[in-house]
């Protein structure tokens, strides 16, 4: 059996508290292909994480601060990252001293990142962002952390470079910021298109578009190496594969001597082709760039895409949205029926919780009677489920702060962002299907385009089945761009 009540995906301690699935438990969304004689991760900063994934643990933290930021009016793009590090207290002042940023923990048990002005704007600000990303990791207050350079990397320092990396570009680009990347190919045309328009690097946008695409590709770093003969040639730094795609490729392979990737002979250069880089012989599309090279060197470092040429695309499923009732979900086996509450009080007198109340009165009861015995169950990013058939759970998220007229949305995406990657475990363990009005978005005052990409991040890129009801004549014309706090439409 399980406890109905749950907070921030764990169980709650105390009362009839049973086992919960702990959203730690699920694959990545994002596939990090590493050298095959390093099974697991080593560097001391990422192995002592109780979660025993760095990607996920980084990302879900980057993710929230981005998130919470933009409910205090955090916007762009661009993102501002020093606007986000003062978020949580950390100050960002300029040092000319420094090879690119540092962060450095402070007497009084602050942190504060430490950067050089004189480096192009787009790199700042993804080292700045970068660096912030080492503040989310428990040990930023034991030593000072530098972005390190590659002369400066030793033994698996990569591992912990490669994780803010991704992070950082989580927070420059974060979630709602460009939902069309989920369905047009990524091309190396595009990525150079949003570097311009996010002031960010070429390999933020990489690393934060791959977790996007329902394409079946991968996106690489590699830099000039020595192989063991004393002869140098192009190698991988890393390479990490979209939702879609089990990457063949590892940290540290070669690339074909004659790879379209040596083009690009200067920074900003780019080169596409087809060719083979595997002993397999299986055909790769190939589109790179030339980035600046490591200090010390002249040769570019490159950036780029690669996807098969015949993809054997993985098949994943996409947000549902169709007129309908969601307390009357369609299709067979079990079914979860989710939506959004308020944290202030546990009766439900407006919008979809109403008609959950009128048609499911034991719902309403259950929920009341839980917060009579205990009311910081009441608690944003709680989420609590009855069972009303045998195959049909109704699931109530606590995402929303307060109730009544509002300057501003009441909903908290890093709330709802919570519940909802519990409400994956969840499902997945029940292996049900998911129902669900537009939430978020009628009295809570959200943006429907954030949500969806919240939804289909946390739901679908699970391999989830997500059906969004509207009923007929309520749904709203979609925005021609979707913003952050534009569409607050009423939609139930």
């Amino acid at each position: 059996m399980r406890s109905p009540w749950v907070a921030h995906g764990k169980p709650l301690t105390g009362g009839a508290c049973r086992e919960s699935v702990p959203v730690e438990s699920k694959s990545l969304r994002m596939k990090i292909s590493l050298d095959r004689s390093q099974p697991f991760w080593t560097h001391p900063s990422l192995a002592s994480l109780q979660s025993g994934d760095p990607i996920s643990y980084i990302c879900s933290r980057a993710s929230a601060l981005a998130l919470q930021a933009m409910e205090s009016g955090w916007s762009g793009p661009p993102y501002d990252p020093v606007g986000l590090a003062k978020q949580i207290g950390i100050g960002v002042v300029p040092r000319h001293d420094v090879a690119e940023a540092r962060a450095v923990p402070l007497h009084d048990g602050r942190l504060q990142i430490e950067y050089n002005p004189t480096k192009p704007h787009a790199r700042v600000r993804f080292s700045i962002a970068h660096e912030l990303a080492h503040a989310l990791l428990p040990d930023c207050s034991e030593t000072i952390r530098y972005r390190c350079s590659r002369e400066a990397i030793r033994k698996d320092d990569w591992q912990l470079e490669m994780v803010c990396n991704v992070a950082a570009a989580e927070m420059l680009m974060p979630t709602g910021s460009f939902p069309e990347l989920k369905t047009v190919d990524l091309t190396i045309d595009r990525v150079l298109e949003l570097r311009k328009e996010f002031d960010v690097s070429v390999e933020a946008v990489l690393l934060r578009a791959v977790r996007l695409t329902s394409a079946p590709c991968g996106v690489f770093i590699a830099s000039l190496k020595q192989l063991p003969s004393r002869q140098e040639r192009y190698g991988l730094d890393y390479t990490v594969a979209s939702r879609t795609w089990r990457s063949p490729l590892s940290t540290g392979q070669p690339l074909p001597r004659n790879s379209v990737a040596t083009q690009c002979i200067a920074i900003g250069f780019t080169s596409k082709g087809d060719e083979v880089w595997l002993p397999s012989r299986e055909r790769l599309h190939v589109e790179c760039v030339g980035l600046p090279p490591f200090r010390g060197q002249t040769v570019p470092r490159l950036a780029g895409i690669v996807c098969p040429v015949r993809p054997g695309a993985s098949k994943i499923p996409d947000i549902q949205m169709i007129v309908g009732n969601a307390l009357e979900p369609r299709g067979t086996g079990r079914k979860i029926i989710a939506h959004v509450v308020n944290d202030k009080t546990p009766n439900w007198g407006a919008g979809f919780a109403l008609a959950v109340r009128r048609k499911w009165p034991g719902v309403q009861d259950a929920f009341r009677s839980a917060v009579a015995s205990d009311r910081a169950l009441l608690t944003l990013g709680n989420v609590f489920h009855t069972e009303v058939q045998p195959d049909t759970t109704v699931l109530q998220m606590i995402c929303q702060r307060g109730y009544g007229p509002s300057p501003t949305p009441r909903l908290k995406y890093s709330a709802l962002k919570d519940c909802l990657e519990w409400l994956a475990a969840f499902a997945t363990e029940r292996k049900a299907s998911i129902h669900m009005p537009r939430i978020g978005a009628g009295y809570g005052g959200g943006s429907w385009g954030l949500i969806k990409q919240l939804v289909d991040e946390s739901l679908c890129a699970e391999g989830l089945s997500v059906t969004v009801y509207e009923l007929p004549g309520d749904r709203p014309p979609e925005p021609k761009q979707i913003g952050l706090f534009d569409d607050r439409r009423r939609a139930g």
